[in-house]
């Protein structure tokens, strides 16, 4: 895959493989679209792990400061990002260095710089979509 633009074959495989999402900026206000996004993830059957450091727990599961401080023994399969495009290189860096295996930044997020090391790294890469309304609309047309 490694594309900012995948096909929806290639997203229901990315979507439908991954059981863990480490959520970048996950709030515990209910009003933020990352808590949104990360309940309905949780909802339909992905184990979340959040990352914010302003956070010890978030939808019952404990909060990390950075994606470096997740387990090791915790597989990460896709990092999903609710930080401002300039943030997004590091976020990157750290996905590849936990073995992610995509890196998918939210509707309204493109960064060139993250998606270079997202692919050099070799971590599939959605971008500037939305992991949730994605994940509906594959649902429906599978309906």
């Amino acid at each position: 895959m490694n594309q900012t633009a995948p096909d929806d074959r290639e997203l229901r495989a990315l979507l439908g493989d991954s059981k863990v999402v480490a959520v970048v900026g996950l709030s515990s206000k209910a009003h933020r679209p990352s808590h949104e996004v990360a309940k309905y993830l949780q909802d339909n059957g992905y184990r979340i792990i959040p990352v914010n450091p302003n956070e010890s727990e978030v939808l019952g599961e404990p909060a990390y400061a950075s994606l470096r401080d997740i387990p090791r023994d915790v597989k990460v399969d896709v990092v999903d990002v609710f930080r401002r495009a300039e943030h997004t290189p590091e976020i990157a860096r750290e996905a590849v260095g936990i073995g992610a295996r995509a890196l998918w930044l939210q509707e309204g997020i493109v960064s060139d710089e993250a998606a270079a090391i997202a692919i050099e790294g070799g971590l599939d890469l959605v971008m500037g979509v939305c992991m949730k309304r994605t994940d509906e609309r594959l649902k429906e047309d599978t309906a």
